[in-house]
C-alpha cells in the first residue's frame, strides 16, 4: 500500500522530504527566540538538553579517539605484507584506485601517484586510474597527464587513464566521473580480459589524498579475512593535514576539529560511514549500481545503495591508518575562508540524500526493520542537526533571556545559565585530547614557520566559536535552506593550490 501510494506521487513525497530539513532546522534554531516568551521552563529544559548532550558527544569523541590512536599505532607498525601472504589467493587481488582529477596542479597528483608508488605492496597488483574530465582545459586533460603517464607508468604498470565526457542526464561532480572511470575499467578487465571480478577492490580517492605506505596491503588482509568481503566498505581516518601549516588559524582549527572527529568515529561501528576516501568490492559496486551519475554527494549515497540492494547487510569496517588530504586553500587569506565556507556547504549538501534514503527505508523490502531504522535515525540526525547545535550550545538561554527577563528572575532562569555554562566548561576539557593527538598526527613544522607561532598555536582554539559558526552552522544552513527553497546547488571544485 505504501510503495503504490509512494511510486503514485514520488515526485511530490521526495519534494516534501527535500523540504522537512531545512524546515527542522530553522524552528529548533528558532524555537528558543519564541518559546522562552510562551513556554519558558520547556526551552529552558531544551537547552540544558543540548548542553548534556555535547558533553556526552565531547566525552565519546575523546575515549574513541585514544581507541583509534592506539590501533592506529599498533598498525602503522604491523607487517600486513607478511600476513597476506598466510592467503593462497592473495596475488589474485587487484585495486582499482580511481583518482578523481579536473584542473589540480601537476604536483599534486604527483603527490597521490607517489604515495602508491611508496606502498609497501606489489606494484603490480595496484591499478591506478587517472580519472580526467573532458570539459578541462587542453593543457590539464591532455598535456599534464601524458606528462605523468609517462613518468609512472614504469613505477606503476597498471596506470590507467579515462576521459569522462557528460552524458545527458549527468551533474558535473564526483559520482559521475568516477562512474564512467569504473566502468571503463570493469569492461576492460572483467568483460574483455575475463578476470574474476571476485578478487578487484575499488577506492574512490580524490587528487589530493596521500595513502599511508601501509593502506593497501592492511586493506588487502581485510578483504581476504572477511567471508563478507563482498559486503563491506572500508574507511580510513581522514585528517585534514596535508596543508595544515599554511592556512589562516580560523580555517585550520575547523579542519583540526574535524581530522579529530574522523579519527574518533572509526571504533563506532554504529555511526561509521564511508566518506572521502573509501573501498568496495568491484562485485558489490557492480550489483548496486555504481555511484549515481546524477547526484553530487556520492559517498553516503553509494552506501545507502549497496545497503537496500543487498538486503540490509553492507557494513562499513575501519581501516586503523591514516589519510591525509588538504584543507580547503587558495591563493589568498579571503579566498581561502570563501573555499572552506563552499566546502563545507558541498559537504551539507548530502541532505539532498535524505527523500530518496528515507523513501527506500518505507519501500525496499527485505531489509532487517531494526537495522535499516538505527541506520536511518544516524542520518536523520546528522543531517538535520548539522546547522542547528551551534546555535543551541553557543548562544543557548543568553539571548533568550534577554528577550523574558521576568523568566530570568526565576529561581530556574537564574540557576540554568550557571548550570549550562559550568557543563560547557567541562566539554572544554576534552579539548586536551584533541590538542594530544593533533600533536601526535600533523606533520612536522615546516622550517620557514616560525617556532613562536607553533607555541601559541593552542591559543587558537578561542576561535572554535568563530570557525564553527561560519565554517559548519551557516554553510549547513545555507545547503538547508537551499534545498527547501529548490535552489538546487551545482559542483565547486575545492582549489588546489
Amino acid at each position: 500500500m505504501v510503495k503504490k501510494l509512494i511510486s503514485k506521487h514520488e515526485r511530490r513525497f521526495l519534494r516534501f522530504f527535500e523540504i522537512v530539513p531545512g524546515f527542522v532546522s530553522w524552528n529548533l534554531i528558532l524555537f528558543p527566540y519564541w518559546g522562552i516568551l510562551v513556554i519558558p521552563y520547556i526551552t529552558a529544559y531544551y537547552v540544558l538538553f543540548f548542553d548534556i548532550y555535547w558533553f556526552y558527544q565531547s566525552f565519546q569523541i575523546a575515549a574513541t579517539s585514544f581507541i583509534s590512536h592506539f590501533r592506529i599505532q599498533a598498525a602503522m607498525k604491523f607487517d600486513w605484507l607478511q600476513d597476506i601472504k598466510t592467503f593462497p589467493d592473495w596475488k589474485k587481488v587487484k585495486h582499482i584506485v580511481i583518482i578523481v582529477t579536473y584542473k589540480e596542479p601537476e604536483h599534486t597528483l604527483e603527490r597521490v601517484l607517489d604515495s602508491l608508488v611508496a606502498q609497501d605492496f606489489p606494484k603490480n597488483q595496484l591499478m591506478p586510474v587517472l580519472a580526467q574530465e573532458d570539459r578541462a582545459p587542453i593543457e590539464h586533460k591532455i598535456d599534464k597527464i601524458n606528462r605523468l603517464y609517462k613518468r609512472y607508468k614504469k613505477l606503476l604498470p597498471n596506470l590507467e587513464v579515462t576521459l569522462h565526457k557528460l552524458a545527458p542526464g549527468e551533474l558535473i561532480g564526483k559520482a559521475s566521473n568516477e562512474r564512467y572511470a569504473a566502468v571503463v575499467m570493469k569492461q576492460k578487465y572483467i568483460d574483455n580480459f575475463k578476470q574474476n571480478i571476485d578478487y578487484f577492490v575499488v577506492s574512490s580517492c580524490d587528487a589530493d589524498h596521500v595513502y599511508h605506505p601501509n593502506h593497501f596491503a592492511c586493506l588487502t588482509y581485510k578483504f581476504l579475512d572477511n567471508p563478507k568481503r563482498h559486503l563491506m566498505f572500508w574507511q580510513a581516518a581522514i585528517l585534514y593535514y596535508n596543508n595544515i601549516w599554511r592556512i589562516p588559524a580560523i580555517t585550520r582549527i575547523q579542519n583540526t576539529m574535524g581530522s579529530i572527529w574522523n579519527l574518533s568515529v572509526l571504533p563506532r561501528r554504529d555511526r561509521l560511514l564511508n566518506q572521502a576516501n573509501y573501498s568496495l568490492s568491484l562485485k558489490l559496486l557492480h550489483e548496486s549500481g555504481y555511484w549515481d551519475p546524477d547526484k553530487i554527494p556520492e559517498d553516503w549515497g553509494i552506501f545507502f545503495k549497496a545497503f537496500y540492494a543487498k538486503k540490509g547487510e553492507v557494513e562499513v569496517e575501519p581501516i586503523y591508518l591514516p589519510l591525509y588530504i588538504d584543507a580547503a586553500e587558495s591563493t589568498s587569506f579571503w579566498k581561502t575562508l570563501k573555499n572552506q565556507y563552499e566546502q563545507y556547504k558541498r559537504w551539507a549538501w548530502g541532505v539532498s540524500d535524505y527523500p530518496w534514503i528515507f523513501r527506500d527505508f518505507l519501500i525496499k523490502p527485505g531489509v532487517p526493520f531494526f537495522s535499516k531504522t538505527m541506520r536511518l535515525i544516524h542520518v536523520t540526525w546528522s543531517h538535520f542537526m548539522w546547522p542547528v547545535n551551534w546555535f543551541i550550545i553557543t548562544l543557548g538561554l543568553t539571548i533568550p533571556t534577554f528577550l523574558n527577563p521576568t523568566f530570568g528572575r526565576t529561581t530556574i532562569g537564574f540557576m540554568l545559565p550557571k548550570i549550562s555554562s559550568f557543563i560547557l566548561t567541562l566539554s572544554l576539557g576534552f579539548l586536551i585530547v584533541m590538542l594530544i593527538f593533533d600533536n601526535i598526527y600533523k606533520p612536522k613544522r615546516p622550517k620557514d614557520f616560525p617556532l613562536w607561532r607553533a607555541i601559541l598555536m593552542p591559543l587558537e582554539f578561542v576561535l572554535m566559536p568563530v570557525a564553527g559558526f561560519f565554517f559548519s552552522a551557516l554553510p549547513g544552513l545555507d545547503a538547508h535552506t537551499r534545498l527547501m527553497l529548490g535552489k538546487y546547488i551545482e559542483y565547486r571544485v575545492t582549489d588546489k593550490v
